[in-house]
């Protein structure tokens, strides 16, 4: 979950401890770390998790070195062909269904959802059965499966199921900022063109990273990757020869019931929202009182339930401490700050309904409206709200940047040793070898870490950098025909692209965290500068801003993502050049895949791009955040409320202290009090997101988790992540079918029932 107000990627969740919040696959890329560290070489830390319980011995051997491939089970043949039709289409139709899933969620939400577990699992079921179904010889779908080739699956998943962050953030804030045409479907030609040169440019600028991140700085920077560890010994626990069958027929069985649960839900419960998906308790008590009693103030602040799976699941991914604080900054926003901004005058609402509405009904108040006449002087509570949860979002992201100062200072130090590297073997090449070059690029011998893949497995660099060039001009070319962008302007987002992509990927590998918030943010804030200057109209240098911020946003998730794909393939030793030809192919569907989902929502729902509905079932924080960014760097009245600046501040303040006193303070014998921490990410995304049942769902999911794990370990680690993931993509795909019975006119607002909702209306 990468993830968020962006994308600050899930399932580990936003800013968390990564090892009491993470999945106990992930926990064991922790403890392989932890036991290196501390010199403990037990392995009964590592053996609570099923992706480990049955092959110890190469798992006992990771767990003693995390940089080290996995060895080759005896008991699983070697495998001739690893990249096949079959895994490849498998591996893009599983990336389909995160794609389609992670638009829905998003702009629910602003949290999407990586595709590795989802399609290792699922791709292996299928592909299993045609394995085992048709003969060694059958076209196509017959033949041996092997960990490599499931790896291949994974891999195309990853991509083909990326570039959805973007449909859930800056696109949508432009077409709210009325900076692109009404219609989105009049701007498909250049919505893809834009994708595709985002896509590519990451695509073609990670696969040197591989080097980079995998072998050359792994070791010395900690570079675990832990969901992309956890993917792999996902992998390598379904394939082992010794009850590998048992381990992937339970995650299978568990994920497809999960998934068709969740996905038969969403897709009914449209037809009577009010008692199948929404339990609005004080909507009951007010009717109950014959429409006059003080419940529906509670009901106008959005506390209900909601039998939401994706966010059941999803707290069951990012632990306690996450779900816990998203709650209480819901209540704090809307149960505290929200009514207090009422009661004193500094903020206003209006009729939910209308003023056509029923009598009974008058008291039924929004106070999530944008569509307001004096923002600075009249705000809604949600406007009123928005600031405080931007700022304090991004003063978290960089603070926790920050934290990682000495990660930051190796960082630049490989980078520099990298690059003498480089120049050195060029020299010598040329017969004019550099002592000092030399000596700059020389490596410990500790933090040496071998590459599996032999020299012809790898990706040449003839193959990639002539790729990155033409990507690059045609960045330029499209930004500057398609949104008017002048080159320097261009060439300035692809540079910060460069530079958060290696940011984003020593995050992820460290944390697995990918920290779109600050790459997003930080992108906007610069750019928003280098506009001051130029004079431009408000409108231009709005859109700009959000493209420019989205092409380095977009590059810094495309990198992170593929090269945490080549580390699955590291640990499975599948030779990197098929892994990016998978990545190539898979990039290719999620350029038309993920604007045709948004725009199939905007037309299901129009509300998504219109800043003046008073309602709408996507509240968009994402959006939200983006747009309210944009509009702070480039409008010269500054339209903030000044009581909500100064709030925004002094609450941006003590997330600052939070997480400087988490860091510095609670270390050593103290480290364990850190989960009791608010983590203030997602206090802020609270704020942002004007429904409170999604909190509520995590806490449901987490607080499940928790005592499932404590009580059963063993049942736990078997099921509940596959029952989570399958969650999660159920209610996805079950929204995609919703949004194309709203197109086809056979939704449930037109043939459902709205007992049970406030208003009369769901």
């Amino acid at each position: 979950m990468s993830g968020t107000a962006d994308r600050d990627v899930l399932p580990l969740g936003l800013g968390s401890n990564p090892l009491n919040a993470a999945p106990n696959a992930e926990k064991v890329a922790y403890r392989m770390e932890t036991n290196t560290s501390e010199g403990d070489e037990k392995l009964g830390a590592t053996k609570e998790s099923a992706a480990v319980s049955d092959d110890s011995s190469d798992q006992g051997q990771a767990a003693i070195d995390p940089f080290l491939p996995f060895a080759h089970d005896p008991g699983v043949p070697e495998e001739e062909k690893i990249l096949r039709t079959r895994s490849v289409v498998i591996g893009l139709i599983c990336g389909a269904l995160v794609n389609a899933s992670n638009v829905y969620l998003g702009l629910k939400t602003g949290w999407t959802f990586t595709a590795n577990l989802f399609g290792a699992i699922l791709g292996f079921a299928v592909i299993r059965f045609f394995s085992v179904t048709f003969a060694e010889n059958f076209p196509i779908l017959g033949g041996k499966f092997g960990p490599k080739e499931n790896n291949i699956i994974q891999t195309t998943a990853v991509s083909a199921g990326g570039l959805s962050s973007i449909f859930v953030s800056a696109i949508p804030a432009l077409y709210q900022l009325k900076l692109l045409n009404e219609d989105p479907v009049n701007d498909f030609g250049r919505i893809v063109s834009f994708t595709a040169v985002c896509a590519y440019f990451g695509f073609f600028f990670a696969t040197p990273l591989r080097k980079f991140f995998i072998i050359y700085l792994a070791r010395e920077l900690r570079l675990i990757f832990p969901t992309a560890t956890a993917t792999a010994m996902t992998i390598r626990s379904m394939h082992a020869a010794i009850g590998g069958a048992e381990v992937a027929k339970a995650k299978t069985k568990a994920l497809g019931w999960a998934f068709g649960a969740a996905m038969v839900l969403r897709v009914v419960s449209q037809y009577c929202l009010g008692i199948l998906w929404d339990w609005h308790f004080f909507t009951w008590f007010y009717i109950w009182g014959g429409y006059n009693n003080a419940a529906i103030h509670v009901e106008n602040w959005g506390w209900y339930l909601e039998f939401t799976p994706a966010f059941i699941g999803s707290g069951m991914l990012v632990g306690l401490n996450v779900a816990f604080s998203f709650f209480g900054g819901s209540v704090l926003a809307w149960g505290i700050i929200g009514p207090a901004l009422i009661h004193n005058g500094a903020a206003y609402g209006v009729s939910a309904l209308g003023l056509e509405g029923d009598p009974k009904w008058n008291d039924y108040l929004s106070f999530a409206s944008f569509n307001l006449k004096d923002p600075k002087n009249m705000p809604s509570p949600r406007y009123w709200l928005l600031w405080p949860g931007v700022l304090v979002m991004i003063v978290v992201s960089f603070t926790e940047l920050f934290c990682q100062y000495q990660i930051m200072y190796a960082l630049g130090r490989s980078i520099v040793r990298a690059s003498a590297a480089g120049l050195s073997a060029m020299l010598r090449a040329i017969g004019r070898a550099s002592p000092s070059l030399e000596r700059r690029s020389t490596m410990k011998k500790e933090n040496f870490v071998e590459d599996p893949a032999s020299e012809e497995d790898q990706v040449k660099w003839w193959m990639w950098l002539p790729g990155l060039i033409l990507t690059i001009i045609l960045t330029c070319v499209v930004l500057g025909l398609q949104y008017q962008m002048p080159v320097g302007m261009s060439l300035l987002a692809i540079l910060l692209g460069f530079i958060f992509s290696f940011l984003a990927i020593q995050c992820t590998g460290v944390t697995d965290i990918t920290p779109l918030t600050t790459a997003s943010k930080a992108s906007q804030l610069v750019l928003g500068g280098a506009t001051k200057g130029e004079g431009w109209a408000v409108d231009k240098a709005q859109l700009l801003n959000l493209i420019g911020g989205a092409v380095a946003s977009c590059a810094a998730n495309q990198s992170s993502d593929l090269t945490a794909d080549f580390r699955v393939g590291f640990l499975l030793r599948t030779p990197p050049k098929l892994q990016w030809i998978a990545q190539g192919i898979g990039s290719i569907v999620a350029i038309f895949l993920a604007p045709g989902m948004f725009i199939l929502f905007a037309k299901a729902y129009p509300c998504i791009i219109d800043l003046e509905a008073e309602k709408c079932s996507f509240a968009a924080p994402s959006v939200a955040a983006w747009r309210a960014v944009a509009i702070a760097v480039t409008d010269p009245t500054f339209p903030i409320p000044p009581s909500s600046g100064v709030f925004a501040i002094c609450f941006s303040i003590l997330g600052f202290l939070a997480i400087i006193f988490r860091n510095f303070y609670l270390t050593g014998s103290r480290a364990k009090y850190k989960d009791y921490v608010p983590n203030f990410m997602a206090v802020g995304l609270a704020f942002v997101l004007p429904q409170t049942v999604y909190g509520t769902a995590m806490v449901i999911g987490s607080v499940t988790a928790y005592f499932w794990a404590k009580r059963h370990p063993a049942h736990f680690d078997k099921f509940g992540y596959a029952v989570a993931a399958g969650l999660i993509a159920g209610e996805g795909i079950g929204g995609v079918i919703n949004a194309i019975f709203q197109v086809a006119g056979i939704a449930g607002d037109k043939y459902g029932s709205n007992v049970g909702c406030p208003g009369d209306a769901c």
